[in-house]
């Protein structure tokens, strides 16, 4: 219905149908299918009228800028805190700053959005609403984190993406820190009079940083994956926004290109984890001895 007018004749609807397979049997639009994706072929946008990867290839970049930024938040925020609540478990500032991470799993990211627009662009002023901003070009790439005023489109939708990263990398540093500061191995750094500030630098933060590192790099993967409703409250230009509006558009190629980017990206970072991991502990090797 999408592809005529309503008011179209129905040689014309006959054509479309015809020009698209979809007078063909199941079996064979399935085939052709298959034939186009192993060639790269995804199919032409049903809105735009250009290739659906050509999209995403051109939508990828500001999707990439938001997850990275929205990451290096999570961890500069979440990682210095979970280990200060681990090293002071008992403490009122420990006990605050859980409770503060539960808040964060726990508020809706559309929800978070919305009040930041409310507060820090309707009533403040102080942050653009919607949009990217200017980008600028440094050693060959673009991005907005190279001009003032799209760092200032950047920063409401990368806070409001990393909220529950933040929350999820403090639990974990927490968890871990509680768990090495019981270990053996620290017990005997402090009797060696060892100064807190080494301890922590040299045998907490190698321990801790492994789990840590690892989850962080599948997570990264939901941050491309699911920012659709990030970039949707803040009409960010990027992967989320597309395909929004290819769902609400019945644009079915655009959705299947997504879909299949999304597989391909979690199966990559998987690996790319697996590899992190068994270079950071040596107990780790990507295969068995011999014998």
């Amino acid at each position: 219905d999408m592809l005529v007018n309503p008011e179209s004749l129905p040689d014309e609807i006959e054509r479309v149908r015809r020009d698209f397979g979809l007078d063909q049997p199941v079996y064979v639009q399935y085939w052709e299918f298959l034939k186009g994706a192993l060639s790269g072929d995804l199919g032409n946008s049903y809105v735009f009228g250009r290739p659906a990867l050509t999209l995403m290839a051109e939508r990828f970049p500001a999707t990439l800028e938001l997850a990275v930024c929205a990451l290096i938040i999570a961890v500069m925020i979440g990682l210095p805190l979970g280990i200060y609540s681990g090293l002071r478990p008992d403490g009122w500032p420990a006990r605050i700053i859980m409770s503060l991470s539960v808040l964060g799993i726990s508020i809706p990211t559309f929800w978070l959005g919305l009040m930041m627009i409310i507060v820090f662009s309707v009533i403040l002023g102080w942050l653009p609403v919607s949009g990217r901003g200017e980008t600028g070009v440094f050693l060959g790439i673009e991005s907005s984190i190279f001009t003032l005023d799209g760092l200032q489109h950047l920063i409401m939708p990368a806070t409001n993406l990393a909220l529950f990263k933040i929350a999820m990398v403090m639990r974990l540093a927490r968890a871990g820190t509680v768990e090495v500061m019981a270990q053996d191995f620290i017990r005997f750094a402090r009797a060696k009079g060892l100064p807190s500030k080494r301890i922590v630098r040299s045998h907490l933060l190698p321990n801790i940083l492994i789990p840590i590192v690892t989850v962080v790099g599948i997570e990264f993967g939901t941050l491309i994956a699911f920012a659709t409703v990030t970039e949707s409250i803040f009409s960010w230009p990027g992967l989320g926004k597309l395909v929004i509006d290819a769902i609400v558009n019945l644009d079915r190629p655009v959705v299947v290109a997504y879909l299949l980017f999304v597989v391909a990206l979690f199966l990559a970072l998987n690996l790319i984890a697996d590899i992190i991991y068994a270079a950071l502990d040596p107990r780790v090797r990507l295969q068995g001895d011999d014998g």
